[in-house]
């Protein structure tokens, strides 16, 4: 099971809409279910990774458009990446596979089943639950 907050979903269907017909890429990183705050986080063992937080995809990177290389996201800290594919089908592309979780998102940018997805490196889908739950605030400085 791979668990992502609604919040994070919101966020990552709203950049996709707004890049159509453009695609976007972005590493996205996970929080331990013991930081979050809201119910739906105290049903999970305390260390159960929660996807809550994304990347600014940088539309400048020509590496990035070319290969799917996210280079701004310093290493180690994505542990999934969410694309969409405006003009394709729910599915993990050869142009994706580089992350172990991909998030992938097809119009009408919905959290439905047949818009919203997610995906292991082979491309196989995996099961999703979305969480009304919340990372602890941060700053820029932290």
């Amino acid at each position: 099971m791979v668990y992502i907050t609604r919040a994070l979903v919101d966020v990552l269907l709203d950049l996709a809409s707004d890049a159509d017909p453009d695609r976007v890429a972005t590493g996205v990183s996970v929080t331990p279910a013991a930081e979050l705050a809201g119910d739906d986080a105290d049903t999970l063992p305390p260390d159960t990774p929660v996807f809550t937080d994304f990347y600014l995809p940088d539309p400048g990177n020509a590496i990035n458009a070319v290969f799917g290389v996210d280079l701004s996201t310093p290493a180690g800290q994505a542990q999934g990446q969410f694309v969409s594919h405006p003009l394709r089908e729910l599915e993990v592309t050869r142009r994706d596979d580089l992350a172990q979780v991909v998030f992938v998102a097809v119009p009408p940018w919905t959290n439905a089943e047949d818009s919203f997805g997610v995906f292991d490196r082979s491309g196989t889908r995996q099961p999703l639950e979305i969480l009304d739950a919340s990372p602890p605030e941060q700053t820029l400085t932290d």
